[in-house]
């Protein structure tokens, strides 16, 4: 539950309307692109400071908003959250003795705040607070009808969201905390992997509140054991390589808005992610498909280039197979 002074900066700044109802896009596609490409270029600075996870996803999401979110109240959900986890951290009997047993403790207390219930005593208050876990968005979980339904900041603000907004939010978390964890990936799903002196890698599911086995999600999401072999999914992501992710949403973004294959800036995103992450499978289908659709608009009046757009295409598609990549149906 947020605090009464952080709703009212929320009602005061930015109106309800603002955020709780769809915008009507009225900008024209010269200042969609505009901004797209300043976002643009601002996660790529992120990307090569390796800097903040939680900057990154902000840029992202309030580019697709037309930079209509405050950043203040983005910055307030997650200070109050921050200071739930750390009482969680406070309440939580600990018998692990290991030399970092305060990490796993802190991956605990952010598990906690968002899959469970949870009661905070305030002395200033009369009442203790009743803070209680989020729940899975039903409605759009793939977010296709609308694509800020990935978003972290929806999830925030309505206490609904799907794998990558619980999972975006869960390393934020992380981070100010000063706890290790990392994102990781399955196909059409991102989750945690945690390691702890006492219990080894363990995975941390957001949307069932569970710790699943490696065997779980390779069944559940239909995952080929050689794209495993070959890293394509269930490996460890770095920092740098979860602020490519943005990128990727980033470009996403620009596909839901714009459904522009041809300009290249889609093409431009995918091979920044692919920079810091060459295996990401997310970037190399979104270049293959996006190759796909600039080399049928070519390849009837400019046959030369769609040659080359050709190449490209395929070998992207060549790549995914060889690292085990199946489409899901």
């Amino acid at each position: 539950m947020i605090s009464k002074k952080l709703l009212i900066l929320i009602l005061y700044t930015s109106g309800f309307n603002t955020f709780f109802c769809a915008y009507a896009q009225t900008d024209n596609n010269a200042s969609i692109q505009k901004s797209y490409e300043q976002s643009y270029d601002l996660l790529d600075s992120c990307l090569k400071n390796n800097s903040s996870f939680k900057n990154a996803v902000f840029i992202a999401e309030n580019c697709y908003k037309a930079n209509r979110y405050s950043k203040q109240i983005f910055q307030g959900f997650i200070t109050e959250y921050a200071l739930l986890c750390k009482l969680n951290i406070d309440n939580i009997t600990n018998e692990d003795k290991g030399v970092d047993s305060v990490n796993f403790i802190g991956n605990y207390a952010i598990f906690k705040l968002l899959c469970d219930t949870s009661i905070f005593i305030n002395k200033s208050d009369s009442f203790p607070t009743l803070h209680l876990p989020f729940k899975y968005d039903e409605d759009d979980p793939s977010a296709k009808d609308a694509w800020s339904n990935m978003f972290v900041f929806k999830l925030l603000l309505t206490h609904t969201g799907n794998c990558h907004s619980l999972v975006y939010l869960y390393k934020i978390l992380a981070d100010e905390l000063h706890v290790k964890c990392w994102l990781s990936l399955a196909p059409n799903h991102i989750y945690i992997r945690n390691y702890s002196e006492k219990h080894g890698w363990y995975n941390t599911e957001l949307t069932s509140g569970t710790f699943p086995t490696d065997a779980w999600i390779m069944t559940t999401t239909n995952t080929p054991s050689e794209a495993v072999r070959n890293g394509l999914y269930m490996d460890t992501l770095s920092n740098q390589q979860s602020i490519a992710l943005c990128v990727l949403d980033l470009a996403k973004g620009y596909e839901f808005q714009t459904h522009n294959y041809t300009d290249g800036f889609i093409l431009k995103c995918c091979d920044l992610v692919l920079k810091y992450h060459s295996i990401n499978p997310m970037a190399l289908l979104l270049k293959a498909e996006s190759l796909k659709k600039l080399y049928l608009k070519q390849h009837k009046l400019q046959p030369q280039e769609a040659a080359i757009t050709y190449s490209k295409m395929s070998n992207t598609y060549i790549t995914l197979a060889k690292m085990g990549y199946r489409e899901i149906f």
